[in-house]
């Protein structure tokens, strides 16, 4: 398995990392601090897990994910953010993603990856 973790926070996903690392030893974890960066990164791979923080700079997690969802149509992808607006969580239903509410636990994490 694959997964991709994107936050601009560098805490949140060295906490996403340790948290699937640990009940997935085998998974290879990608990093990025942007949707921009994320999406550079996605480019000529497979994921099977995107984890997307919403409010993040040169490229919020919205639209990051307006253009990973039909790169990656069978990913798991979810926006994991502390922004708990409406038009955030039926934006996630519009593109078919999760919503998954800060802050960050094990117990949502693993709940959600597996």
């Amino acid at each position: 398995m694959k997964c991709m973790v994107v936050d601009d926070s560098k805490m949140s996903r060295m906490m996403l990392k340790k948290i699937i690392s640990t009940a997935h030893p085998d998974w290879e974890l990608i990093e990025a601090g942007d949707g921009q960066e994320a999406i550079d990164l996605a480019k000529g791979t497979s994921l099977d897990i995107i984890l997307l923080d919403y409010n993040m700079p040169i490229m919020e997690g919205g639209e990051a994910a307006k253009i990973l969802r039909p790169l990656f149509p069978d990913a798991k992808i979810a926006f994991l953010t502390a922004n708990v607006q409406e038009s955030i969580k039926n934006l996630a239903i519009e593109l078919k993603i999760d919503f998954i509410p800060k802050p960050i636990t094990q117990e949502k994490v693993i709940q959600y990856v597996g």
